[in-house]
């Protein structure tokens, strides 16, 4: 596979709400789920500054609650933000729709739950012909659903990668790294993405 192209990628942000995960999960990790918020806040945002589209989607947000506030206040004017009802984001014909007005091929996706709607819209988005990478540390499952939910895509020849990984493979040059970090100061990089 080629490196990603960022002139192909549409970001696509999914089910990442304030209510997703109650006080009263005590099987969340939450450390590592704001950790992803993190990164998903400053991949966000590089995608902003990069003019890659942003897809927002929110699975029964009268009972899981609108993206959190982070990612909200991250996103590009021109994001859109639809509500899920099928796990898999290719199967609800209004964000299916919304993915095939960005014109790209390339579906970049982070967000909730790895095992079931994040690998359920890689799978579809896959077999419909899209190119599709998950990035795996902006993922979140609560224990080992994250990683059973990576095997499967895994086994299905679906590409993940970090944050930095991407990252690079967008700015793909030491003077454009360099160049994004110098114009983009106010942007706070997480931990382990910088070379």
């Amino acid at each position: 596979m080629p490196l990603i192209d960022r002139d192909d990628c549409a970001l696509v942000i999914i089910d990442v709400q304030s209510d997703f995960y109650p006080p009263t999960r005590l099987d969340v990790d939450r450390p590592r789920f704001h950790e992803m918020v993190r990164r998903i806040v400053w991949i966000t945002s590089v995608a902003d500054r990069l003019g890659i589209p942003v897809v927002v989607t929110e699975e029964d947000p009268d009972t899981s609650g609108r993206t959190v506030p982070e990612i909200r206040d991250a996103l590009p004017a021109k994001a859109v933000t639809l509500p899920k009802n099928a796990f898999a984001v290719w199967d609800n014909p209004q964000i299916a729709d919304a993915l095939e007005a960005t014109g790209r091929t390339t579906m970049v996706l982070v967000g909730i739950e790895t095992d079931i709607c994040v690998a359920h819209s890689a799978i579809q988005l896959h077999h419909a012909g899209k190119r599709v990478v998950v990035m795996d540390d902006a993922a979140y499952s609560p224990g080992p659903a994250h990683e059973r939910g990576l095997r499967r895509l895994a086994g299905r020849g679906i590409e993940t990668l970090s944050t930095k990984e991407l990252f690079y493979d967008w700015v793909r040059t030491i003077e454009g790294a360099d160049a994004f970090h110098d114009t983009h100061g106010d942007l706070t990089v997480p931990p382990g993405v910088r070379l």
